[in-house]
């Protein structure tokens, strides 16, 4: 489980492809020192498992499904990746309940300035809408957002100049692609609406 709070961005190195797969490598000097094998580490959203270890460089094993659900295989060397370790039992919740599993990628639509503000407009895939609510929660990128717009196909949040400079969101692009996970009570209530009436 994750919050949504980038603790660290961190380069890529290598994106190698495998036969079913690929193995991410990143230069992560933040939270490498507290970080070992099998741990749980979100990649712009993405929960992954730490795999090997050198120095302040980690390597993650990819599966096809999250090369094709994800961005991760659209970045190139050098591109900044937002990171997040697991959120221990004793840890603040600060931002809201994010598994680590992206549900689908959206391109931006929009990202304009507004003073010292961005305006994050981004496509909103008809099968997921049901899930997005004004003033509900988002992961965009493994960032915990609010939605402050709901439209018929797009959705509106703004990004405050912390965010903007903490976590990789600040270099995004009109056209990019992002890593969405919608808010995990909306599906769980879904679930049960759907059972109940079974």
């Amino acid at each position: 489980m994750f919050t949504g709070l980038v603790e660290e961005t961190a380069p890529l190195l290598a994106l190698e492809r495998t036969a079913t797969g690929g193995r991410l490598r990143l230069e992560a000097p933040g939270i490498a020192p507290g970080t070992q094998v099998g741990d749980s580490v979100a990649v712009n959203g993405c929960c992954l498992t730490v795999t090997q270890i050198e120095g302040a460089r980690l390597a993650f094993d990819l599966l096809g499904e999250t090369l094709s659900r994800t961005n991760l295989g659209e970045l190139e060397p050098g591109a900044l990746v937002n990171l997040e370790r697991a959120l221990p039992a004793n840890g603040r919740l600060g931002g809201h309940f994010v598994q680590g599993h992206i549900d689908c990628t959206s391109p931006v639509l929009a990202f304009e300035p507004h003073g010292e503000d961005r305006r994050l407009e981004i496509a909103l895939p008809e099968a997921y809408a049901r899930y997005v609510v004004e003033k509900g929660s988002l992961a965009v990128d493994g960032v915990s957002l609010t939605v402050a717009e709901v439209g018929e196909a797009s959705i509106v949040l703004w990004i405050i100049p912390h965010t903007l400079a903490a976590t990789r969101l600040g270099a995004l692009q009109v056209g990019a692609l992002v890593n969405l996970e919608f808010d995990l009570l909306a599906k769980y209530l879904e679930r049960l609406q759907q059972v109940g009436k079974g």
